[in-house]
């Protein structure tokens, strides 16, 4: 793993390390043995969208692992002027040692990744969004190891069987991002969603997907459901579409009928920020609220991990 370009780009070996590796590194976490291996370098985080958890997450995780931390709104640099994206890689590969990247186009951070020289993070595009999900999976996989008495010969292992489902814009990156994890580690992923957010007939068959993981109707697809997941209906770039968007997905807001239709002791997720009385019932964010900031919280640990691997292998 030379980039954390995507989901779709990594094995499943490769999450599960890096699952491994965010476990050790949030025990580890204010202690002694905590390792370094930033030390001496310098990472920059350009954000062409802003940032709550994303920026605070990858500037902490940065400094605690010896690194130093520069923040590049997109219009601190030339590349909001206009400056090729191309240019603006073979500049920065000679000044720093990695580039975290929070933009609209996919394109941008594999052309990032193609032209230069220093490992390159998907912090966020409108096709997939890799650090989210791997903290999504991460928080997944305490839970269940919290619920077995053994522990499994393969972190993967915990999620055989499993279902996942995913409520409201189905075609988005966090969404898109979720599909390609269940290939890799081999869970079931549902979409619920209306037909005109559901993905693509091509995203679905690069993930090797059929049309049936999607339901448009909401409480059939969350039935026996061990995680239930979603997120903001108006993503940023959207804010046009916000009232026709609200009108479409609101049979899809997970509530109390939709977690009685899941397992007992199913997860609720959300990637935050949350939009309570819109895509989650206020009821049920606050009765999930410890897993959902659970969550929110393993994005520093798993970040760490992908700050790490990607250093030990320049």
């Amino acid at each position: 793993m030379n980039h954390l370009l995507s989901i779709e780009s990594l094995s499943a070996s490769e999450i599960e390390d890096l699952l491994q590796l965010g476990f050790r590194l949030k025990a580890l976490r204010g202690k002694r043995k905590h390792p370094t291996p930033l030390e001496g370098k310098s990472w920059a985080l350009i954000f062409g969208k802003s940032s709550t958890r994303t920026r605070v997450s990858f500037e902490v995780g940065i400094r605690e692992l010896g690194g130093r931390a520069l923040f590049l709104g997109m219009h601190d640099i030339q590349l909001g002027r206009g400056e090729s994206v191309e240019d603006t890689a073979r500049v920065l590969s000679r000044y720093l040692h990695g580039v975290v990247i929070r933009t609209y186009a996919q394109s941008e951070v594999e052309t990032f990744a193609r032209i230069g020289s220093i490992p390159v993070i998907n912090a966020l595009t409108d096709d997939e969004h890799p650090c989210q999900i791997l903290a999504d999976l991460m928080t997944w996989a305490e839970d269940l190891l919290r619920r077995q008495k053994k522990a499994p010969r393969r972190i993967g292992d915990l999620f055989a069987g499993k279902t996942a489902v995913f409520f409201g814009d189905a075609a988005c990156n966090v969404s898109q991002s979720w599909i390609f994890a269940a290939t890799k580690l081999g869970f079931n992923i549902r979409l619920a969603a209306p037909k005109s957010f559901q993905p693509s007939a091509g995203v679905l068959a690069r993930a090797k997907q059929s049309a049936s993981i999607c339901f448009e109707d909401a409480r059939d697809a969350a039935k026996g459901a061990d995680l239930l997941y979603t997120d903001t209906w108006v993503s940023m770039g959207k804010e046009e579409e916000s009232k026709k968007r609200l009108g479409i997905l609101a049979p899809y807001q997970i509530n109390t009928s939709i977690t009685q239709a899941a397992k007992p002791h199913a997860l609720v997720m959300h990637c935050l920020p949350a939009y309570r009385g819109q895509e989650i019932s206020a009821e049920v964010f606050e009765a999930h609220a410890k897993t959902i900031f659970d969550e929110a919280e393993n994005r520093l640990h798993i970040q760490k991990a992908i700050l790490s691997r990607l250093t030990a292998r320049k």
